[in-house]
């Protein structure tokens, strides 16, 4: 099912920078009334709201915190579109056998896994709601977890990341099952590397933020349960639904070769 961005009331975390900006920005080019942007610090918001026109909501929000996470559900009630976009990289180019890489992995799927399901559980009650009073456009609410290309397939240079983001793309087809008899759509976005602070260690080309966030509202618009917003997450994305494993070849080629150019 389809949801209109125009009229919609959306919650965006990690909308300080990045994508959770550049989706804050065209969330409002495309008519929405409403967009909650949450960060962790309110100070990193100033810019957002001030070029808002009145329509932005900050939120102070630690997606890792419990009781943060409750207060804004209470706060953002009328809500019809959720897009869990905040995310962290702890580290690149570490080898997965370095004993560091145990307190990355805890600390990213702390934030990429835990943090979206925790949200999507507190925020459930209101996108029902939202959906079966018609406050949502076309009568459904829609749930987007900003995943990765990386979900699909481990990039060895984010070995932890990548399997972050692969509980992710689990949690959304668990998510999907669950909310869509009560009229919520459970989408999930695979971009590949997107030009923004946190993929500036990663040597590939990158698609600018404001690109992958209009392709992803594209995709909440046409209904699509899987985005696949740019060019890598494209051709990566085509090759995972057509033969999984050459795919993790493909890449473990293409990683060693790098590698070794770089030596």
């Amino acid at each position: 099912m389809s949801q209109s961005i125009a009229g919609s009331v959306a919650f965006v975390t990690g909308a300080n920078r990045g994508l959770g900006a550049a989706l804050t920005q065209a969330l409002l080019a495309r008519g929405a009334s409403k967009v909650y942007a949450a960060a962790r610090t309110l100070g990193s918001l100033e810019n957002i709201v001030a070029n808002g026109e009145g329509k932005v909501v900050p939120v102070q929000l630690d997606v890792t915190d419990a009781e943060a996470v409750r207060a804004a559900a209470s706060l953002a009630t009328d809500i019809t579109l959720l897009l869990n976009n905040a995310g962290i990289v702890a580290t690149a180019f570490r080898p997965i056998t370095d004993v560091r890489t145990v307190d990355d992995l805890r600390q990213e799927l702390e934030v990429n896994a835990i943090a979206p399901h925790a949200i999507t559980r507190a925020f459930a009650p209101a996108l029902i709601e939202s959906a079966q009073s018609g406050k949502a456009t076309t009568r459904r609410s829609t749930v987007v977890n900003v995943a990765s290309v990386v979900s699909l397939v481990s990039f060895p240079v984010v070995s932890t990341y990548s399997a972050s983001k692969a509980a992710v793309h689990s949690l959304t087809q668990g998510w999907r099952h669950s909310l869509a008899p009560h009229g919520v759509d459970v989408l999930g976005a695979y971009p590949g590397p997107i030009d923004t602070d946190m993929a500036r260690e990663i040597p590939f080309e990158k698609t600018s933020a404001l690109d992958v966030a209009n392709a992803i509202l594209d995709g909440v618009e046409a209904g699509t349960q899987d985005i696949l917003p740019d060019p890598a997450a494209q051709q990566n994305g085509a090759l995972y639904f057509a033969n999984p494993k050459a795919l993790e070849l493909q890449i473990s080629q293409q990683m060693s070769q790098d590698a070794a150019a770089v030596q």
